[in-house]
């Protein structure tokens, strides 16, 4: 299920938002160009084949080292580079993606939600908001492997804490799916909680079955889905402005999206 669209309209232009995606991108485009470039001899005996490999070591979390459990030989790797406070990556990392999927996927859905929620906050609290969901949701990640060594990057533990407080201001709104049955694209239009519902469900199943299939190393931060989505909509009550109504929005969106079929 993936999401295209939603019934609502900004009611301020989302400086914030834009501004987030497109720092996403300017870095994404610095990793492709680290990516072309060797790493040293004495990394690449070490596994660091890129100058890309260093640099996720440098500004991703690293969750032994938030919780000070590394070991010997890591940390001396690691103090190598220079790196800033261990705090500073869980905001650097949320700028960090993987692979093209990675960063397309969390752009569209901060796309069509982060808008929305900037609009209900205002442009400072929705800054702040951003940045404090990823925090707590790398410190989920952090918290299901304390001991892990492997770095964590991606702006999705942000993007869920977005979704949460999606969730709760705007329960009611349409949002337009586009849900692939066999080759052939069928869309359609779910309530908002639906979709988060369904999306925040798959991140419990994928912990619960994916993970253990694979020994515990999915591959995924889903721990910091899961976190970042309840940071969201915990959080979404000290940072949302106070122009407008939770109540009214709800019926607002609960009436716009049934009577009218403009998006």
């Amino acid at each position: 299920m993936i999401p295209v669209g939603d019934s609502l309209r900004s009611r301020t232009f989302p400086l914030v938002n834009y501004t987030i995606i497109a720092v996403n991108f300017l870095v994404w485009f610095y990793e492709l160009v680290l990516q072309s470039q060797a790493a040293p001899r004495a990394w690449q005996l070490i596994g660091m084949r890129t100058e890309l490999d260093r640099w996720v070591l440098e500004w991703g979390v690293i969750p032994c080292r938030i919780t000070a459990s590394c070991p010997v030989q890591f940390d001396r790797v690691v103090d190598t580079l220079g790196r800033q406070p261990d705090w500073l990556d869980l905001i650097t990392s949320q700028f960090i993606h993987g692979s093209w999927s990675h960063i397309l996927g969390n752009m569209l859905f901060l796309w069509i939600f982060g808008d929305n929620i900037e609009d209900a906050m205002g442009h400072v609290r929705y800054l702040l908001f951003y940045l404090l969901g990823g925090v707590i949701a790398g410190l989920a990640q952090v918290a299901s492997d304390p001991s892990g060594t492997i770095p964590s990057v991606g702006a999705s533990g942000a993007i869920a804490a977005v979704l949460g407080a999606y969730f709760v201001t705007y329960p009611a709104a349409s949002v337009q799916v586009l849900i692939p049955v066999w080759f052939i694209p069928f869309f359609t239009r779910i309530p908002a909680f639906v979709m988060m519902l369904f999306w925040f469900l798959s991140q419990l199943i994928s912990v619960g079955v994916v993970a253990q299939a694979r020994g515990g190393q999915a591959g995924i931060a889903y721990w910091a889905h899961i976190g970042g989505f309840l940071a969201g909509m915990v959080l979404v009550w000290f940072f949302r402005g106070h122009r407008r109504s939770l109540d009214t929005d709800r019926l607002y969106e609960r009436y716009r999206w049934r009577l009218r079929d403009d998006w």
